[in-house]
């Protein structure tokens, strides 16, 4: 197949620097053709069409499957031959391939993650694979690093595409209702109750976010320490309580977890577990165990994915590592309940799961982030960050859609 001379992005090449080698794929020639084979003999198999720059299509799909437009094949090729976890995101941020129906197409790879790669060659992961970054290992200094790189973007930023609770975490719809914040305010009130919280009772919470859980638990006549690693977010949580009239029964720290003290009738963690790595989850619940009253409750949500998955990426250092999320991994339902049972005197007294409630969640986040476009440009975000915001939302989303990452509500005490 003959490529077609490739076209660039307009903000090519990048004048700030800020994006450093990724208008500049890597090259090996060997990778690329293997990748190339590979790519190919999947998305034969895919309800997909793939289409060069001549006009040439490959893929199972028809007329109306989600199309993939390979804008730089070559391009293309050589990141996905290089580091097919990284490039594949990285391809999408530079140009090198489009699509009209983003979420469909990943959906479509992520309901088949598992086998897009023939099982004989799986084998030779672990000598392509790259492992995440020491710097990026989730120690107490390294966490607010972490944190740093993601929250501490602009609360600006995150209020364009919010709802108006600042809540960014999965949503839990009422049935027939897509009212985004009802549902946030439905979640938060779910994860209260599995936590007992009621009037006098002192709770810790792990991960303020913008402040909406800390708010709503102190309507609740609750008094709230509430911990973050943002100094971005602990500012505008203590402007939010403060004008829901709360700021009396709640106070924002700037601590780790592990440097918690004290103890509290409950306990609350919402999607923040993610951010702490597998080398740390038993340091993590341990803390809650210490930290929890006797007849208190914990409750915890968190995303969640397949056992066997999660063993066998435990390792990997991907695109969301990069540019999204450094340090985090998703838990599996058994690694939680093993660590609960290992390191703690609790157990789990009941859960519940909505991983579709959060494929629409991110949806009306993804809907709302493009159609503000203009005043995230404003804020000084060029158009390498708004394919790379897309991408983090689609993919993540088509991962909810396809089943291959769950959230779930937790219920954990002695």
């Amino acid at each position: 197949m003959t490529e077609m001379p490739t076209r660039a992005p307009a903000d090519r090449p990048d004048p700030s620097g800020q994006w450093g080698s990724l208008f500049t794929p890597p090259h090996n020639a060997f990778r690329a053709r293997v990748a190339r084979a590979l790519f190919t003999n999947a998305v034969r198999r895919l309800p997909v069409r793939v289409e060069y720059p001549d006009g040439t299509r490959v893929g199972a799909g028809g007329p109306q499957s989600p199309l993939m437009r390979l804008e730089r094949p070559s391009a293309f090729f050589h990141r996905l031959g290089v580091d097919a976890k990284i490039g594949f995101g990285e391809s999408y941020m530079a140009g090198d391939w489009t699509s009209t129906a983003l979420v469909e197409l990943l959906t479509e790879f992520a309901a088949r993650m598992s086998t897009l790669i023939p099982p004989r060659l799986q084998a030779f992961r672990r000598w392509v694979d790259r492992r995440q970054p020491v710097a990026e290992e989730n120690t107490v200094e390294n966490s607010r690093r972490n944190i740093h790189r993601h929250y501490d973007l602009s609360n600006d930023l995150f209020a364009t595409f919010l709802d108006e609770t600042m809540t960014y975490s999965s949503a839990w719809f009422a049935p027939g209702s897509s009212d985004l914040r009802e549902a946030q305010l439905r979640k938060i009130d779910g994860i209260l109750d599995y936590a007992r919280v009621g009037g006098d009772t002192h709770v810790l919470e792990i991960g303020t976010g913008w402040g909406a859980l800390a708010i709503r638990a102190a309507q609740r006549g609750a008094r709230v320490t509430t911990l973050t690693l943002s100094s971005e977010q602990k500012a505008l949580a203590e402007q939010r309580i403060a004008a829901a009239g709360v700021g009396d029964r709640v106070q924002v720290v700037l601590r780790d977890y592990r440097e918690a003290q004290g103890t509290y009738d409950a306990v609350v963690s919402v999607e923040m577990i993610e951010a702490v790595g597998e080398r740390y989850w038993p340091t993590y619940f341990s803390a809650v165990d210490r930290l929890l009253r006797p007849g208190g409750r914990f409750g915890l949500q968190t995303i969640t994915m397949p056992h066997d998955r999660m063993m066998a990426t435990r390792d990997s250092y991907t695109w969301i590592h990069k540019y999204i999320f450094p340090g985090g991994i998703i838990p599996s339902v058994e690694a939680i309940e093993e660590c609960v049972g290992r390191f703690t005197g609790m157990k789990v007294h009941a859960f519940r799961d909505f991983g579709l409630d959060y494929a629409e969640t991110l949806r009306q986040w993804r809907v709302r982030f493009l159609s503000q476009w203009g005043r995230v440009a404003q804020l000084g975000f060029d158009s390498t960050f708004r394919r790379m915001w897309e991408f983090y939302l689609a993919y993540c989303e088509a991962g909810f859609r396809a089943g291959y990452l769950n959230v779930r509500q937790l219920s954990i005490g002695r």
